[in-house]
């Protein structure tokens, strides 16, 4: 996927590795950044499928946790 990374996904991307965002630790992860739900969820869900972001604890299903890049994810980035 990181061959197709539109300006709005490399923004979600930065913002996960500047510590801003949290994700829902679900099947289908939602996305805050700075608090705010991410205006684009169906993106942010393609970015965790694709393996680029994710939890970065473990929690109660549907629970907020802090987000982190994978190690694709920094590669993307990069």
């Amino acid at each position: 996927m990181d061959d197709h990374l539109n300006h709005r996904a490399l923004a979600m991307l930065r913002a996960v590795a500047a510590g801003r965002a949290e994700v829902t630790t679900s099947r289908q992860p939602d996305l805050r950044v700075d608090g705010l739900l991410c205006c684009d969820q169906a993106a942010a869900r393609e970015l965790a499928r694709a393996g680029l972001l994710r939890p970065a604890e473990r929690d109660a299903p549907g629970s907020w946790v802090p987000a982190e890049l994978t190690p694709a994810g920094r590669a993307a980035l990069a």
